[in-house]
């Protein structure tokens, strides 16, 4: 299976699925993902290669992290496409990556970001965990990277999956494999601006990281942070197992 499905326009677009379980099992392939965002999809510079590749995946689901102001500005998945749409905004508190001084630790920043969507987001991650438990076909969210906002809420569900720390981590890395193609996106929209930040696009191991044993000071578990501070009840949590995780034949 795969694990990166590639389009021309979207960058990040990966399959959760693969990743081993801490009871033996492994979450199910082509059936949840994680993208950057979908507005690529539609708009002048959308590829309708990329449409029928997405169209291919039978996903029934999208689940757009974005604040609607980034929706209005930026677009949304194609509304003609016949996919249930969910606008969750996870984060509270925007900050800007792009006009930010170069920081001598950018990963300490990120994953204080992190903890603070985990915090403020409580009601949106709740949906997205309940939606992601009772969508019936493939679903996938992104925000607009496909980086932190996605990078969190997946780094949840695999946590919730009981799948170990280091496949997480792992999985949040891989994004740095997209960071030059947001460069050079990024640079083709603004040929005559500076990026200032040391951190942009970048997803290092160390912020994910930062970010798991922060939320285990702070709430003892992914699951404890879940139920508790998120508010999700534990039918969620096995319902997301039986939809995501198989058991080996035997």
């Amino acid at each position: 299976m795969r694990r990166h499905i590639t389009f021309e326009r979207l960058h990040n677009f990966r399959d959760l699925g693969g990743y081993p379980t801490a009871d033996g099992g492994s979450v199910r392939w082509a059936t949840l993902y994680r993208s950057d965002s979908l507005g690529k999809l539609a708009g002048p510079d959308a590829r309708a290669s990329d449409l029928e590749r997405f169209r291919e995946l039978g996903i029934e689901a999208v689940i757009d992290l974005r604040y609607p102001s980034e929706i209005a500005h930026r677009g949304r998945h194609p509304e003609s496409e016949p996919q249930t749409w969910h606008n969750l905004s996870i984060e509270h508190r925007p900050y800007d990556q792009v006009d930010r001084a170069p920081d001598p630790d950018p990963w300490r920043f990120l994953a204080d970001r992190f903890a603070e969507v985990a915090l403020d987001g409580a009601a949106e991650i709740r949906r997205a965990l309940e939606t992601i438990a009772t969508t019936e076909g493939p679903l996938v969210f992104h925000c607009a990277a496909g980086k932190d906002r996605t990078g969190l809420l997946a780094a949840l569900v695999l946590g919730l999956l009981d799948v170990p720390d280091e496949h997480v981590v792992a999985d949040f890395a891989l994004t740095e494999l997209a960071t030059a193609r947001f460069f050079a996106d990024w640079k083709s929209a603004h040929p005559d601006a500076h990026l200032r930040w040391n951190g942009f696009g970048r997803a290092p191991a160390v912020v994910m990281d930062l970010f798991l044993a922060d939320l285990r000071t702070e709430y003892g578990s992914v699951q404890e942070y879940a139920t508790g501070h998120v508010g999700l009840d534990p039918e969620v949590i096995g319902a997301l197992r039986a939809r995501l995780v198989e058991r080996a034949a035997g």
